[in-house]
């Protein structure tokens, strides 16, 4: 029997979130003993690496060269290469740290989130439904603010800077690997300046001689690109919609990885402005169901 390309995307995006939300949050936690800024560096300079090569192999470099002619296009790439850096040290700051729930915290609201600044910057209707969503997260928000040591301020700055990559990265029409290859090459000069500090404080963990180690730290480039290429084919093929709704596959397993298997604390407090958080995003996927 075929396989319809809707349920070809459900699967691939599938995959992807649950790529993201399980075996990465695991495959990042496990190599957060070298240092978390350590881990930004080569989980930066790895992707570089993959995506120069895949560049090459797909014969894309013609692309590349007419992005850069693009002013537009290149000043919002290298916004979103801040970004995207931001929001990966953050998320893996918190995957070191036992913040593995707060950050799930973030990915729960990212795509309301993200609704709400569509509604504010690209002219797009809110409707019932996707307001009562947005309140109840700006509720669960205000709720931990009365309680500053509940605040999960890496999951909202997860969340916000999540949003704002997005948001910019609908004001151009770029492909995914292309424009992440450029944000990757504006974020270079970054990351050599991290791994020189690195290096000279002698906390460098990344050598050849332990071919081991050294293997298992590359790996942090295929275990950024696998799932987000997964991701992204089956938006292509599924759409929007649908996949937005698989999408919560991600924060929900860094949720049960972080209560579950690393045991973090769990406070009333969290629990009382999850709760609001988790209702937000049932209304949020009813709205998205009814009209897809």
């Amino acid at each position: 029997m075929k396989i319809s390309n809707f349920t070809k995307g459900l699967i691939s995006t599938s995959t992807g979130s649950f790529f993201w939300g399980f075996l990465g949050t695991i495959y990042f936690q496990y190599i957060s003993f070298i240092g978390f800024w350590e881990v930004v560096v080569h989980r930066s300079f790895w992707t570089l690496v993959i995506l120069l090569i895949t560049t090459t192999l797909l014969k894309k470099w013609n692309l590349f060269k007419k992005i850069l002619y693009d002013f537009k296009k290149v000043t919002i790439l290298f916004i979103t290469g801040l970004l995207i850096l931001g929001n990966w040290t953050l998320w893996i700051y918190a995957v070191s740290t036992d913040k593995i729930i707060d950050s799930s915290f973030g990915y729960f609201i990212f795509p309301i989130l993200s609704v709400f600044l569509g509604f504010l910057f690209l002219n797009e209707k809110l409707n019932k439904q996707r307001i009562i969503s947005i309140l109840l997260v700006a509720v669960s928000t205000l709720y931990l603010l009365f309680n500053m040591s509940s605040l999960p301020w890496v999951g909202l700055g997860v969340a916000f800077l999540w949003s704002a990559y997005n948001l910019l990265r609908k004001k151009i029409n770029v492909e995914t690997d292309i424009g992440l290859l450029i944000e990757s090459l504006f974020i270079l000069p970054i990351i050599g300046i991290i791994l020189y500090y690195i290096v000279v404080t002698d906390n460098n963990d990344f050598v050849i001689q332990n071919l081991s180690l050294a293997s298992l730290i590359i790996l942090a480039g295929p275990m950024t690109l696998i799932p987000l290429f997964l991701y992204v084919k089956g938006v292509e093929l599924a759409g929007l919609g649908p996949s937005g709704m698989v999408f919560f596959i991600v924060p929900t397993g860094q949720f049960l990885l972080g209560f579950f298997y690393f045991n973090e604390p769990f406070s009333t407090d969290k629990f009382i402005s999850f709760i609001f958080i988790w209702i937000a995003v049932l209304i949020y996927l009813r709205d998205l169901y009814e009209n897809n």
